[in-house]
């Protein structure tokens, strides 16, 4: 036998001890003639290749399947996590704010004759100061609960925990603050109804929680004057 009869006779054995079965249009090559285990085997078996497809697509699709599952299983359980607190959370009545006049003297203030002055500034006493009234360009110490006319409030020093200061009569503040202010006494509460004129001629935004202001449009303030810095009680 020749060298050549030897080499396939050795390639057809090592072909069937390797579990394939010997198909048309299929060869193999020795990679390292002097290590005859160490070959490729390359199949152009249609058979095998629709194998192989179809393996492919299987495993994409599983995989496909595997991650829309995933991600439906965590939208469930996000949404069964958080329905809860919203639940709870709409069961929640709205976040009561400070006011100077609170239910009771809202009745109250009904029966209190409105003053109106010669600019068109309206005002009801809620309380009558005993202290001094400010002079023209002192500084005042006042709180204020700024509302629309429906109520809502817009801007209140409660809210923020500290009175505000500014110079009465200096144009600090809109022009119906400024006047209503003057004719208190410390120690007073009064509700000012100000007309459009006396407001914010440019309006006011809107903002989380807070109401726009139409510009000209009237707008009601509740006062609480607090104290005149470098002015004693009398």
């Amino acid at each position: 036998m020749n060298a050549y009869a030897r080499f396939h006779l050795q390639n057809e054995l090592l072909f069937a001890s390797s579990g394939f079965s010997k198909r048309e249009n299929c060869r193999h090559t020795v990679l390292f003639r002097h290590k005859i285990r160490n070959f490729e085997l390359h199949c152009s078996s249609s058979e095998h290749r629709t194998k192989a497809s179809k393996t492919g697509q299987y495993r994409d699709t599983c995989t496909l399947t595997s991650r829309r599952n995933a991600v439906g299983f965590g939208l469930v359980v996000s949404t069964i996590g958080l329905n809860p607190l919203r639940a709870k959370g709409a069961g929640l009545p709205p976040e009561e704010k400070p006011r100077l006049c609170d239910a009771a003297c809202e009745k109250e203030l009904e029966n209190v004759p409105m003053v109106t002055t010669e600019s068109g500034l309206q005002y009801k006493d809620i309380k009558v100061g005993e202290g001094p009234s400010p002079p023209v360009g002192f500084q005042v110490a006042a709180n204020y609960v700024a509302m629309v006319p429906s109520g809502q409030i817009f801007d209140s020093s409660l809210e923020k925990g500290l009175p505000y200061l500014f110079r009465v009569g200096a144009g600090q503040v809109v022009k119906g603050l400024d006047e209503g202010i003057l004719s208190m006494k410390v120690g007073g509460i009064r509700r000012l109804y100000i007309p459009g004129s006396l407001a914010f001629p440019k309006g006011l935004t809107s903002a989380p929680g807070r109401p726009r202001v139409a510009p000209n449009s009237p707008v009601v303030f509740d006062v609480s004057l607090e104290y005149v810095p470098g002015l004693g009680d009398e």
